[in-house]
């Protein structure tokens, strides 16, 4: 997990090590601003810091804010914005508007450690949850996901926060996952960009001559066959599986776990005639069509990709908009 999605595990860790901490959440965005709702930072008693809010433009102004929040316990939103003297002053310059929520934890009106603790146990066990305040009256709950909220289903699938009203509604889902099948050549620079954009990686690949660490070091193996490696691993609404083996004993029982869960992306390498015989095989194998078209195959955006390093980039940009634009997504509604 990189260090802007790992804020409030940060703050949990910071607070048992006995720093007084306050956390800082854009809750509300107008035009241009350099952070999406949601953004977080972490700010300890001695004005050390974790994350951004602003990209840097407004961070001075929040870790004082949160500094004076950890003595006094009051929770408060800020604004900043180019028509606002005192944000000019601290370089909101890019035309957008931005307000803060920064709440001391664990003191006044903050939220209490349990809260916090709650929060980062969700985080751990991959359950998507709400974490919602009421920024007139500062309380708080943890809402889990019901499948049967369009709405907050809506938000899950989208990933996006949002302020209502009073309400701020922090959408917290589990870290982001790539799942490789097939350590080839392209896997390389795929693991590099994938992880860059915070994805957590595994690599499945039954012939040891492949999936060496030589070839991938510090990487994870899962052992096994990939159908029952992906099967153990567990695949969810946060992971995307992308398989690259060419090989279709391989690929093609990949491919039928995959499309059995609800994994958010599936990429298979090959060319649109290597893909045709894989639809055919996944359908004597009992798959329906709707199934079938969730696959992106080819792989990758048409961008004319050659290299490894190209293909891997194609496959990054893929993966980005189905996660980012669900309603591009084979086979959505």
């Amino acid at each position: 997990m990189d260090a802007q999605n790992s804020i409030p595990e940060t703050a949990l860790a910071w607070i048992e090590a006995g720093r007084r901490v306050a956390l800082a959440t854009v809750v509300t965005t107008w035009g241009s601003a350099p952070r999406p709702v949601g953004s977080q930072l972490v700010v300890d008693g001695d004005m050390a810091f974790e994350g951004s809010v602003s990209g840097g433009c407004v961070e001075g102004a929040v870790i004082m804010e949160a500094v004076e929040a950890m003595g006094d316990g009051t929770c408060r939103v800020l604004s900043f914005g180019v028509s606002d003297d005192t944000a000019f002053e601290v370089g909101l310059a890019c035309g957008g508007q931005i307000e803060v929520m920064v709440e001391p934890v664990g003191v006044g009106q903050g939220p209490s450690v349990e809260e916090l603790r709650a929060l980062v146990a969700a985080r751990a066990a991959r359950r998507p949850v709400v974490w919602e305040v009421d920024t007139e009256t500062w309380s708080r709950r943890l809402v889990e996901r019901d499948r049967a909220d369009d709405e907050a289903e809506a938000r899950f699938r989208t990933d996006k926060s949002a302020r209502d009203g009073a309400v701020f509604r922090g959408v917290h889902n589990p870290p982001l996952r790539l799942v490789i099948v097939g350590a080839v050549h392209i896997a390389q620079p795929l693991v590099q960009m994938a992880r860059l954009a915070g994805y957590d990686i595994v690599i499945s690949d039954p012939r040891d001559s492949f999936a060496s660490a030589e070839r991938f070091p510090g990487e994870t193996f899962l052992e096994g066959w990939p159908d029952e490696a992906l099967e153990a691993y567990g695949l969810d609404t946060r992971t995307a599986v992308v398989t690259l083996s060419h090989d279709p004993k391989i690929d093609t029982p990949a491919l039928q776990t995959a499309l059995a869960s609800e994994a958010f992306y599936i990429g298979a390498l090959g060319s649109t005639r290597t893909h045709g015989k894989r639809v055919a095989a996944l359908q004597e194998a009992g798959l329906s069509d709707d199934a079938i078209a969730r696959i992106d195959g080819p792989v990758g955006l048409d961008i004319g990709a050659a290299s490894p390093a190209e293909i891997a980039v194609s496959i990054m940009g893929e993966m980005t908009e189905r996660l980012r634009r669900p309603d591009t997504r084979p086979g959505a509604a």
